[in-house]
């Protein structure tokens, strides 16, 4: 797994690490990197959880957004992450967290189905967006209990 660059030395760095960045932090998306990658030259962070959190922010102010455009871009950003328990990941995190996802946890073919059927649901509530959540460090159970309580309450924010 490639490691990230020191948080101090981001905003100097080529628009193409800045995209690179983005990339290991979220999934490759040609339109986030056109949402954030200005924002990583025009500001410092003193971490990458900050970062991460002004990254948010952008996310949000698409998604509360009245402009049918706004929405789409947002929808394309989401798109690039796959779904949970997906055999065809892109990136290298998203490859080593769904596989702790699917392989690490009880409920075997069962929990992978279910899964799967949790996905479809959400989307179904949520046209044009998939659940994304950072997965690492969770179980599958958590994660889709988290899943049951967005669909149920129709927030596509969550808690985990």
């Amino acid at each position: 797994m490639k490691l990230l660059p020191s948080i101090i030395d981001l905003p100097a760095s080529s628009p193409e690490d800045r995209a690179r960045v983005l990339d290991l932090l979220f999934e490759p998306s040609t339109q986030l990197h056109t949402l954030s990658v200005p924002l990583l030259h025009e500001t410092t962070f003193p971490s990458y959880p900050d970062l991460i959190s002004a990254v948010g922010v952008q996310l949000t102010a698409l998604a509360e957004s009245a402009s049918t455009s706004d929405t789409q871009w947002l929808e394309a950003i989401l798109a690039s992450h796959p779904r949970l328990g997906a055999k065809k990941v892109e990136s290298a995190q998203s490859r080593a967290e769904q596989a702790r996802l699917v392989q690490g946890s009880s409920g075997g073919e069962e929990g992978v189905e279910e899964l799967r059927r949790l996905n479809e649901e959400y989307e179904g509530k949520f046209p044009g967006l998939r659940y994304v959540v950072f997965v690492n460090g969770r179980g599958r159970g958590v994660v889709m209990e988290d899943m049951r309580r967005r669909i149920a309450g129709g927030d596509v924010r969550g808690d985990v």
